[in-house]
């Protein structure tokens, strides 16, 4: 009776402490779920660990596509910085799908219109947006690596069998059979064949381990798959019908990796304690294993639009809380005939990663050259604009108050550096760069497309006299009827050679007490200031330098030569 008091009292505990496990468990993760629900609308504020976008980027790599943002321009405007504002993504698909997303603009106008029925569906429909957030919590990531690598991977496994997972534990049970006949000769061959089974477990469970993960991420998609697939939502009601189909093409894989998939290890809890030496000593978990892994060979179209689908169902939904957290945005007008005007309209543009933006308008029929001092905005304003081009064609938001353009092919030659590596000068890289613009806007006026390019300091990394020649050469190709291009320039030169094929405009700051200030407003015409030499003064530069410099640039503009 005292064996069954104490066995009860053992029972109680333990179902105790599950208990209460399972109730903190709970309460954590409906504290995250409430969080989730209150953030929709603010900008993110996750923190990425080294390298982690080098695996967020693996599905982008995987789907290339026609005129995507290319790795120059994508670093030019940091794009990586704009993506780590907008993602509040919850799972592995949805940073996957984003990031793929601001890199490849949309060139139809049916693809724009079916991703803004998606993106106003969940901002219009509280309830449904919550019941998918709560499925993409539930969805959650993987870890450190992206599901394609592994699917990548999946070959150095090669052919996985379990035949002699079954011999072990045949011999297993033929030992337990045996302490029937002979108890001592069956615990010694029990105890040496657990010993062996148990050695032989780790040695295995290690090289299968990170794939494992990625059968419960996968299971994972499955149920979200399924319950998004039985959700009563219209705005994703095309998705909803092919994750249905996926779910039900991979009801193999579900069978054959039930153990991997329910139940995990080290949970701490007696019981889970006890499963884990069940598993380990039978095997169990590598029999499930292989059969799981062919099912996955056999379903890689299935899963890769799995991802997809959720992917895209949550990248409407981010998409939707970024426009939220904007002071200001527009839905762009863009015109997508192959005749369309050349014409780019934008009122009242800024950066949004600039905390305190000065804004500004633009409109224009053909490409525009800026001029001003350094520090003055010129850069920053071809970034806002280039930026609202591509927020314009992939998530339909634009950081402005009207966006309307043609579709365009975006290219940018701005923030480069040189390629100690390959043993590049700064110029080899510069004239690589433009010349990668050229050759897009020869294929685009074949094509019958429109270029926007971006250029800031044309050809800086050459003498003053073959600069200006080469630029103004090369600019004018950049003038065709096809392309409008920004450009900026400290080159004065410039404005004048190019005044029939581009506006100018220009920056300027003003100098007051000592000290400079920059409005960062766009106005009309080329700068006609020369503040370099004074801001020299005003830092304390020796007078010397400073009325000797001023001689020559005086005697320059007179005479056209340097004295």
């Amino acid at each position: 009776m005292d064996g069954l008091v104490l066995a009860g009292m053992i029972l109680f505990l333990i179902v105790l402490i599950m208990g209460k496990e399972y109730i903190n468990s709970r309460s954590f993760h409906r504290h995250n779920l409430q969080r989730i629900f209150e953030s929709y609308g603010m900008p993110s504020e996750r923190v990425y660990k080294t390298g982690e976008l080098e695996h967020i980027q693996k599905y982008y790599l995987r789907h290339p596509g026609k005129n995507q943002i290319d790795d120059i321009t994508w670093n030019d405007l940091n794009m990586d910085s704009l993506y780590q504002q907008i993602n509040v993504s919850c799972s592995a698909a949805g940073d996957e799908y984003l990031y793929y997303r601001l890199r490849t603009p949309l060139y139809r106008r049916e693809e724009l219109e079916q991703w803004e029925s998606g993106i106003s569906f969940f901002m219009e429909h509280e309830e449904e947006r919550r019941q998918v957030q709560g499925l993409f919590y539930q969805l959650g990531r993987m870890g450190r690596y992206s599901l394609h690598e592994y699917i990548e991977n999946l070959d150095i496994l090669g052919e996985r069998k379990n035949g002699k997972y079954i011999l072990y534990n045949v011999t297993l049970f033929l030992c337990i059979g045996s302490m029937f006949a002979s108890p001592p000769i069956g615990i010694g061959a029990l105890l040496l064949v657990v010993c062996h089974n148990l050695i032989g477990y780790f040695r295995e469970y290690k090289q299968i381990e990170p794939y494992i993960t990625s059968f419960r991420y996968i299971k994972r998609m499955l149920d979200a798959a399924e319950k998004m697939g039985h959700m009563k939502t219209s705005g994703i009601a095309g998705e909803q019908e092919r994750l249905r189909a996926c779910h039900e093409k991979m009801k193999s894989f579900i069978r054959n990796a039930y153990l991997l998939v329910y139940v995990e290890k080290g949970n701490g809890d007696p019981l889970s304690l006890v499963l884990d030496y069940v598993r380990m000593v039978f095997y169990l978990d590598l029999i499930q294993f292989n059969n799981a892994l062919h099912a996955v060979r056999g379903h890689l179209e299935e899963i890769d639009e799995m991802v997809t689908l959720l992917g895209k169902i949550e990248t409407a939904v981010v998409i939707g809380s970024y426009r939220n957290s904007l002071p200001e945005y527009c839905l762009p007008t863009l015109r997508f005939e192959e005749d369309a005007e050349r014409r780019m309209v934008i009122e009242q543009l800024y950066h949004p990663l600039l905390s305190d933006p000065v804004k500004n308008s633009i409109d224009t029929r053909k490409g525009v050259l800026l001029t001003g001092s350094n520090a003055s905005g010129k850069s920053t304003f071809l970034r806002a604009v280039a930026l609202s081009a591509v927020l314009a064609q992939t998530i339909l938001t634009c950081p402005a108050r009207r966006y309307e353009a043609p579709v365009f092919r975006i290219y940018s030659s701005m923030s480069l550096k040189d390629d100690l590596i390959s043993g590049q000068s700064y110029y080899m890289v510069e004239i690589r760069a433009i010349k990668r613009i050229l050759d897009q806007v020869k294929q685009a006026e074949e094509e019958h497309s429109c270029v926007l390019c971006f250029v800031d300091e044309v050809l800086r990394g050459t003498n003053t006299v073959e600069r200006i020649a080469a630029s103004t050469q090369i600019m004018k190709m950049l003038s065709a009827g096809h392309v409008i291009c920004f450009a900026a320039t400290h080159d004065v030169e410039l404005t004048r050679l190019l005044e029939r094929e581009y506006e100018n405009y220009h920056f300027e700051e003003r100098i007051e007490e000592d000290d400079v200030f920059f409005p960062y407003t766009l106005l009309p015409g080329p700068a006609t200031t020369r503040n370099a030499i004074a801001l020299l003064k005003m830092l304390g530069y020796d007078d010397r330098i400073i009325s000797d410099a001023e001689e020559m640039a005086g005697h320059f503009l007179e005479e056209g030569i340097w004295a």
